[in-house]
């Protein structure tokens, strides 16, 4: 445990001494490391810690936060006392009693990366630069690549009792590649990226993830221009995963509900989409990078359906937008970092197998 339970318990105390209906705290050690490679030498290569803590006080509808990186008693609770200043309210009697929440699903990192020699990551990206050049000479004009790796350490308490440890790991190899030929310019891009350690580059090898950016940006030096006007359409699974992320996604985002900048603000249980459609936005999923055990209000991880048979069914909720809607939390208050509040965010949106 990075905090001890008591002294968590009295930062929330602090947090709630001015009044307050809830109140949270969220600490984070995370550590990350990324090489970069460009015109086939390696650009950068940097590592390092961040480390702090983020306390939070709901009144009403008003929030009330303050970040430290200092994690020491007295710097959390002068933390929790600026918080408590800033968001007054009805001051009510708390009994705190910190209870541990298990996981509803758990992940299997794999190799750690933080047991991988940086050298080892090195010579990883050098593989793929070449296999990426090695797929035309002559046409191969640029190969970028990136490589990181992030493990995020958290504990979350809260006034209702919640007490949360996770440990998240993610990995991630991204390649882009330029190709030319008499005056035509053209990109190819392959990534992949997991919570998982890194096992990830035995599973998607990255001479494989270059390759296949070289051969797309190759390909497309021979592509005729794309004909204009209205058609069909046929994508992969995987497009048709960013396309919903970003066309339907961000517009089930509880909060832009609320303010109404929303295309689907006051339509909850109209159609929506073809009634063959089904969207669905689950954060339980094996392995997938937006996947995880709680997120960051301390809230299990579910499988939520958003749109079912083309009817509108659901919003993505944190805690704030759950309580003015009347509801529960359906476990999607994320947070950029110790710094940010929770907002509610997607964690995997696809549309569900189907016709």
């Amino acid at each position: 445990m990075l905090i001890d339970k008591a002294i968590l318990k009295e930062i929330l105390e602090i947090a709630l001494e001015n009044g307050g209906d809830f109140s949270d705290i969220f600490i984070e050690h995370r550590n990350a490391t990324g090489i970069s490679c460009e015109g086939g030498k390696i650009e950068k290569v940097h590592s390092g810690l961040d480390a702090g803590a983020g306390i939070r006080v709901l009144a009403g509808d008003s929030t009330a936060y303050a970040y430290t990186n200092d994690l020491s008693r007295k710097g959390l609770a002068d933390a929790a006392l600026i918080a408590s200043r800033a968001a007054q309210g009805s001051k009510k009697d708390y009994n705190i009693d910190l209870r541990k929440l298990e996981p509803v699903v758990k992940f299997n990192f794999g190799l750690r990366p933080d047991k991988v020699k940086t050298e080892e990551k090195v010579k990883v990206v050098e593989a793929a630069d070449r296999s990426a050049r090695e797929v035309s000479a002559q046409q191969i004009k640029q190969v970028m690549i990136a490589y990181g790796d992030v493990i995020q350490n958290i504990t979350i308490a809260n006034s209702d009792g919640d007490f949360v440890e996770d440990e998240r790991i993610r990995t991630r190899f991204a390649v882009q590649v330029v190709a030319a030929k008499d005056g035509t310019v053209q990109t190819g891009y392959d990534a992949a990226g997991s919570m998982a350690g890194f096992d990830l580059l035995k599973r998607n090898r990255p001479e494989d993830i270059a390759e296949s950016a070289a051969v797309r940006a190759v390909r497309m030096l021979e592509a005729k221009p794309a004909p204009s006007g209205r058609m069909p359409v046929v994508m992969a699974g995987e497009a048709g995963g960013t396309m919903v992320h970003e066309a339907c996604g961000h517009g089930l985002e509880a909060d832009l509900v609320q303010k109404e900048l929303s295309v689907y603000s006051g339509k909850k249980g109209q159609e929506v989409a073809a009634d063959y459609i089904t969207v669905i936005d689950d954060a339980t999923l094996g392995d997938r990078y937006g996947s995880y055990s709680f997120d960051d209000e301390a809230v299990a991880s579910e499988k939520v359906v958003l749109i079912r048979n083309g009817i509108l069914e659901e919003f993505l909720y944190d805690r704030l937008t759950a309580t003015k809607d009347g509801r529960k939390s359906n476990g999607h208050g994320r947070r950029e970092s110790y710094q940010h509040k929770p907002i509610p965010r997607m964690a995997n949106t696809y549309i569900a197998p189907g016709k």
